[in-house]
């Protein structure tokens, strides 16, 4: 039976719900107390078990529905004759013929969910595979044996025989019409989301840059996901320390054993949000790139980050309060527009875009501040001067430049990432949601 609740945990992670190890074991304990008769109350200890919001419990008790489903054998196979007519062959050489001349269901469903457990149907994950398990199950439960016995019938050949092999090939058929039917109801279970996964894996590594417009809606659902995880890994604000706050609440907790007298005090250091100074090239040729990393940035602004953003084409601007007003999509487009901001989508100048970010927005960093240069420093051939950069990397704590460009392309033609590359902590290649991933992972942690 713990192989029974081990598959169906199985099935319940692929449709959605997040169980842990110990969650599992707490489900194992349950279902030891309750057991597998009260079918009602056997859901509500998986789902109390297992579930952690009211979306993760319709996702259980539909899983639930799904996996303890005994809706097959119900239809009564096509044969010739009486009940009382199975033939003396039938009674001592096949259990599985026995089962399908008298319409065992559960016989017929016991042998056919312990054969397709011994095949690891647990294991199945794409469409092709249905006709190999199929055949696997059938082969288990003994069909190459009631083929012989059909074709031992029509060797035979006599009246009486041929009427029992028809009889048995309806039985056949039965049998392989609820098989079939009973692995499509496996693969809907344990694959029924692969395709949905292997397509977000795949587009966690493509080029933002080649992106289609259609896969736009799947992308931000992935980053969503992301932001999500982040947001629940880093946004408590104090952890445990040896000196520093007291935690008066855990002190508590953890003195109850001396009567309330406080000999174990606890303390807490409380954990500073990073400060993030973004300054992106928003000119056509890595506009995608700046959309996807600004859609991770700011949905950890409000609990992981303190973020400033300045874009620059010909010239620099901050735009942090666009983009704490309306969504990026919208404030990429406000901004393209040029509508209520001074900004020039002329030809890309990071000569004067650097130094319009020193001469006016230079305040905004310090010995905290961690800054992004998203971009790929081509210059259209003017002169980069990287003294700009070089005075806001030394009031940093880091500089990071993010380069959309693979690095075999850094420093061809009118790149200037070289001339930057001395005044930089690091340069990453940045060009795909894994990429952006990594970053954020790095910087929230740090």
């Amino acid at each position: 039976m713990e192989r029974v609740l081990e598959d169906f945990v199985t099935a319940a992670r692929t449709a959605g719900v997040r169980i842990s190890i110990s969650e599992t074991l707490d489900a194992v304990r349950a279902v030891k107390v309750v057991g597998y008769r009260d079918r009602a109350l056997l859901k509500d200890a998986l789902a109390v078990s297992l579930a952690k919001t009211a979306g993760e419990k319709v996702i259980l008790e539909d899983c639930f529905e799904r996996f303890f489903a005994f809706r097959f054998f119900t239809a009564a196979s096509e044969r010739v004759g009486k009940d009382g007519d199975i033939p003396s062959l039938l009674q001592t050489e096949s259990s599985l013929a026995r089962m399908l001349m008298e319409e065992d269901r559960a016989g017929l469903m016991a042998a056919m969910t312990e054969a397709a457990r011994l095949e690891n149907i647990s294991q199945i994950r794409y469409f092709t595979q249905r006709s190999l398990f199929a055949m696997r199950v059938l082969g288990r439960m003994g069909a190459g044996g009631l083929d012989s016995q059909i074709q031992a019938l029509r060797q035979l050949d006599t009246p009486a025989a041929a009427a029992e092999a028809a009889r048995l090939e309806g039985a056949r058929s039965y049998l392989v019409d609820n098989v079939r039917n009973y692995v499509q109801s496996q693969y809907d279970l344990f694959a029924r989301n692969e395709g949905e996964r292997r397509l977000e894996s795949e587009l966690r590594l493509v080029k933002l840059s080649n992106l289609e417009q259609r896969y736009f809606a799947r992308i931000h659902n992935i980053i969503q996901r992301m932001v999500k995880r982040l947001n629940d890994l880093h946004s408590r604000r104090r952890k445990a320390a040896r000196r520093g706050v007291l935690d008066f609440k855990r002190t508590l907790r953890e003195n109850i054993s001396y009567q309330g007298m406080l000999f174990a005090p606890c303390w807490k250091k409380k954990i500073e949000r990073p400060q993030i100074v973004v300054i992106c090239d928003i000119s056509r040729s890595v506009l995608r790139t700046v959309r996807f990393l600004l859609l991770f940035l700011y949905g950890l602004n409000q609990e992981v980050a303190r973020i400033r953003t300045f874009v620059f084409c010909t010239n620099l601007v901050e735009v942090s309060d666009i983009l704490g007003s309306c969504s990026v999509d919208d404030a990429l487009t406000r901004i393209q527009g040029g509508t209520d901001i001074p900004l020039i989508m002329g030809r890309t100048d990071y000569e004067r875009s650097f130094g319009d970010f020193r001469r006016n927005y230079l305040a905004a960093v310090t010995r905290k501040t961690t800054v992004l240069v998203l971009g790929d420093a081509r210059n259209n051939y003017n002169d980069p001067y990287p003294e700009n950069l070089k005075v806001i990397y030394e009031r940093c704590k880091r500089l990071i430049w993010l380069n959309p460009e693979v690095p075999a392309f850094w420093g061809s033609g009118d790149s200037e990432i070289r001339q930057y590359t001395p005044y930089c902590t690091m340069i990453k290649e940045c060009n795909t949601l894994e990429h952006i991933e990594r970053l954020i992972n790095a910087l929230v942690r740090n």
